[in-house]
């Protein structure tokens, strides 16, 4: 069905979309993903120690929701952490840059998780090289908790528009210990400019925009059986699925309404946005990668703490060749002599949005 944007925007307003769906004995007050967002209820009920460590830290961002960490249990204080590289991104993040830096967020939030529990965890980055595990971690007495840690289950990627007003000077001062912030109207309108043309190119760049779609879950059916991915569900677009306006076909579609529809939205999202996070890197190794999803993973937990929402924007950071001008430019504006730009985020009052979904612990651990 292909309808004009101000087709559906009326049929939305006009409630059309809910009350076709209204017979349906109440389907929209039940398109939650409960079991999908069970680990975020779930997490910290264990009593072992690692494994309730564990079950806070696969609570971590990582690109495209792939949570691709594996914790392989070993004797009783030892885990070795590996990245699962069958659920690579090769389109979008094609060095592994980005999935190394979510690796970075899962250890971090396990170190917290633990130290909350009076562990400490002590961690060896690549131990056997960058071709194995990413770590090896041993618990033992002694954590000291993380005021940080308060925020954990409440932090979520978010993506809608944020309020037109100025993050206060000291909400900055609290993030600028994790990243730099970009909140002057000049950088910010520079900001605004490139981090959408560089969203354009990854969703108009048909080999890349289709890893994307082939991992889009369409409605809470989907989002149940595989609560990884890019996650479409809610009464909202599962009205518009059941009305045809919403299809994974029509997002494959650069041509028809519904692909159309969801560009002016993100770029309408996007340039709702008053100040950006810089997180940079001196050099671009695989243990900077990681030392930089600990800094990523503290400032979102931070910007939580101080009642903000923050999404990644960082298509311009990505290493696919149509990217490569964008690449350049946030480079030169963005980061200082022998730095690579790590991730870039739109920052801000966002509304209340849900948890992501999650894959359970069990799933993610082996000799349990």
């Amino acid at each position: 069905m292909k309808l004009s944007r101000r087709k559906m925007i009326s049929l939305i307003g006009g409630g059309t979309v809910v009350a076709a769906t209204a017979f349906a004995g109440g389907f929209l007050a039940t398109r939650s993903p409960t079991e999908a967002l069970a680990p975020w209820v779930g997490a910290g009920n264990y009593s072992e120690p690692r494994m309730k460590a564990l079950s806070f830290a696969l609570l971590a961002p990582n690109p495209h929701n792939r949570q691709p960490w594996i914790a392989e249990l070993r004797g009783d204080d030892m885990l070795v952490i590996h990245r699962n590289k069958s659920l690579n991104l090769p389109e979008t993040d094609p060095f592994d840059r980005q999935l190394t830096v979510g690796m970075g967020c899962f250890l971090e939030l396990l170190r917290m998780a633990a130290a909350q529990d009076g562990y400490a965890v002590q961690t060896e980055l690549f131990p056997l090289g960058e071709d194995g595990p990413v770590a090896t971690a041993y618990f033992g007495k002694g954590g000291t908790p993380d005021p940080l840690f308060a925020h954990v289950l409440d932090r979520h990627t978010n993506r809608k528009a944020y309020e037109n007003r100025l993050i206060s000077k000291d909400a900055q001062a609290v993030l600028a210990d994790y990243a730099s912030i970009k909140s002057d109207p000049e950088d910010v309108a520079e900001l605004r400019t490139l981090t959408w043309e560089a969203m354009d190119v990854e969703l108009t760049t048909q080999h890349v925009m289709m890893e994307s779609v082939d991992l889009m879950r369409f409605g809470k059916a989907e989002i149940e059986a595989n609560p990884d991915g890019i996650s479409l569900g809610g009464p909202f677009l599962e009205s518009l699925m059941l009305a045809g306006m919403l299809s994974r076909e029509d997002q494959a579609d650069q041509n028809s309404s519904s692909f159309k529809q969801g560009r002016d939205m993100i770029r309408d999202a996007m340039n709702e946005t008053q100040a950006y996070a810089v997180v940079t890197s001196k050099g671009n190794s695989r243990v900077a990668q990681i030392e930089a999803g600990y800094d990523w993973i503290r400032l979102q937990l931070a910007a939580t703490g101080q009642g903000l929402s923050m999404q990644p924007v960082s298509q311009a950071l990505q290493e696919f060749p149509e990217m490569a001008e964008h690449y350049s430019k946030v480079h030169e504006i963005l980061a200082g002599p022998g730095e690579t730009v790590q991730m870039l985020a739109r920052l801000g009052y966002g509304p209340k949005i849900d948890p992501s979904p999650r894959w359970l612990l069990d799933t993610r651990v082996t000799n349990a």
